[in-house]
């Protein structure tokens, strides 16, 4: 785990994973309560839940991979980040359906063109024999992120409110630079 750490294209994987995937907590702990409590049907909420699954799937299939070729990896972490703070000023602002239905398809930037960027950069740079610790060093920051920001988020949305999406919109504005790093250093 030490030699990975090493690997100055890698640490920015384990950070903008943890911060932008991590994000997501707050959402998915939430978002169906904000949206009810705000008179929206729960068929709507499900088309809105909905909407960014589909897109997640289309990012995946479709869309993601040749992102990743255009932008190179690190300009789609970046992407993911920089939609990750529009989805969550916009989901702190308003509970219309039309402005939610416009910002819930970035769930597929901010997830899988996400997730597909940090595995390009852990194909590219990390030694095979350490590929798998590599993809485990991922998954357990990203998901302890969430799990710490999930907790965090109860507090947060009883003192905030919707305006706790803000927070987890500075989150996403800590990970753009972190993103672009390894770019820097060319």
């Amino acid at each position: 785990m030490l030699g990975l750490l090493r690997i100055a294209a890698f640490r920015p994987v384990l950070l903008v994973s943890a911060l932008v995937l991590g994000t997501h907590a707050l959402h998915d702990t939430f978002a169906v309560i904000r949206w009810s409590g705000a008179g929206i049907s729960p068929a709507m909420v499900s088309v809105l839940w909905s909407e960014s699954v589909a897109a997640e799937v289309v990012v995946f299939f479709l869309l993601g991979p040749s992102l990743v070729t255009r932008l190179g990896a690190h300009g789609v972490m970046a992407l993911a980040a920089t939609a990750g703070l529009l989805r969550w000023v916009v989901v702190a602002s308003t509970t219309a359906v039309t402005a939610l239905a416009i910002v819930q398809p970035l769930h597929g930037l901010t997830f899988a063109a996400l997730h597909l960027a940090c595995m390009r950069v852990i194909s590219a740079t990390v030694p095979s024999g350490l590929a798998a610790t590599a993809q485990a060093m991922y998954a357990l920051g990203a998901g302890a992120a969430t799990a710490l920001l999930t907790v965090a988020s109860g507090v947060l949305y009883a003192r905030l409110g919707a305006g706790a999406f803000l927070g987890m919109a500075l989150l996403c504005i800590l990970a753009m630079p972190l993103a672009l790093l390894p770019t820097r250093r060319g």
